[in-house]
Order: structure tokens, then sequence, then C-alpha cells
């Protein structure tokens, strides 16, 4: 435990103590960066490794699921609705994210094939009114998981479309950010027209956890809030 602590506090600094021009897409002091709080692993059972140890095979998170959730931006408002029960929430609660009925329930058997163990889930609204939700959903293996972001998260597009989108197309401004995980993601931007929101979307295979990162906001959803959400709930999958 003590040796985790050290880890932890390295980690801490890692993510909340570089400089502005360290964080991948953050450039200037008007960027539009949000304030986190200072962001630390939580500790692992006694003997259990790191996911991407190399005693760790699997690539298992042994962590508690709920602790490696990104936590909200200064003056941010919780979105109540994804605390869920002691925190997990409802696997039908995860699927009203996505708007086709069908594609719900076609999304629901491929969770349940795959062996969808619980998920973890929260959200906020910051002041210039983007609406962040965050998933993480805990599967028994990293090859399931890599399998089911092959079908929800092909290049060409995303499998299953998010409630509010029509058309959604790679986001090539990932392309520029450097990737501190050790695995793969997968973002979308929807593409103009679009309504009175603009949705940005990302997958994270993360070993034997799948994150979803979805965030909207009325006219465009911001890139730099976007990339940042995105990387640091990877830098605590990681």
């Amino acid at each position: 435990m003590a040796v985790f602590a050290v880890v932890g506090a390295g980690t801490a600094y890692g993510i909340a103590g570089m400089e502005r021009t360290d964080v991948p897409g953050l450039k200037t002091e008007s960027d539009g960066r949000w304030t986190y709080p200072t962001l630390s692993k939580p500790p692992l059972p006694s003997g259990s490794p790191q996911p991407y140890a190399p005693e760790n095979k699997a690539e298992a998170h042994y962590a508690d699921l709920r602790a490696l959730l990104l936590p909200a931006p200064e003056g941010a408002v919780d979105d109540k609705a994804l605390r869920g029960t002691d925190g997990w929430l409802a696997t039908k609660d995860f699927l009203a994210e996505y708007s086709d009925k069908d594609e719900r329930d076609e999304l629901r058997q491929k969770l349940v094939d795959a062996g969808l163990r619980h998920v973890a889930a929260r959200g906020w609204t910051t002041q210039d009114g983007t609406h962040t939700r965050i998933y993480l959903l805990h599967f028994d293996t990293a090859a399931v998981v890599d399998d089911l972001t092959g079908k929800v998260a092909p290049y060409s597009g995303p499998g299953y479309k998010v409630r509010g989108t029509e058309a959604m197309v790679l986001d090539n401004g990932f392309a520029e950010v450097p990737w501190p995980g050790k695995f793969s993601r997968v973002a979308y931007a929807e593409s103009e027209p679009y309504g009175a929101e603009q949705v940005r979307q990302a997958y994270l295979a993360a070993g034997d956890v799948l994150g979803v990162v979805v965030q909207s906001r009325k006219g465009t959803a911001k890139a730099v809030p976007f990339q940042q959400t995105v990387t640091l709930q990877s830098q605590l999958l990681g």
C-alpha cells in the first residue's frame, strides 16, 4: 500500500501539475480549459497490480470503478440523474444515451452477451452550458472490450446513434493530441449541419473497461474541453 501511495501521488502531479502548454491540446490562458481538482488514482486492493503492469496479462482494473470516474470541474453543476444506486447506474439509463429504440435493444443484447458487470457514471453541466456524461462499463476481460469496441465505435462512424445527433464523423482534432493512454480511443464530432446542439463523443477501450464520454452544447461543442476531459479520464484508467 505504501508503494501505491507513492504511485498515486506521482499520478496526481502528472495530471494536475502540468503546465498549460504540456497538456494535450491546451496552449493559451484563453483556450477554454476547465479547472479540475487535483487527481490521483484510488488505492488498489492489497496485492493487486495496476491495469497495465507486466504481470496483469488480463489488463484488469482492480480499483473501485466508481473511484476511477473523472470528477467534475470547478463551478460545474452535478447531473444527479447519473448517480444511480450506490454509484452504480442501471444499464437502461446508460442505453437512454442512444436515440433509436431498435438500436438500444440491439446494444442491450450485445452488452448482455459480452457479460457486462456494472456501469459507473458521472455527469455535469458547466457555466457555458456544456453537458458532459462519462460512463465506465466493466466487463470480465480486455478481449471482450476490444471486440465490443469494434462494433460500437468503428472508424467509419459510431455504430449506434447518440440522441440529438444525425451524422457523426471522426474527430480529426484528436490526431494532433498526444495520447497518454496505453489503449485505443475513437473520437467523433457531429458534422454540420446539426441542430440546436452539437455533440462530441469518445470510446476508450481500457483493458476490461469500456469508457464512453459524451459532450453536448447549444451551438458548438468546444474541442478543447472535450479533448481535456477525454485525456484526463484516460489517464485515470491507464
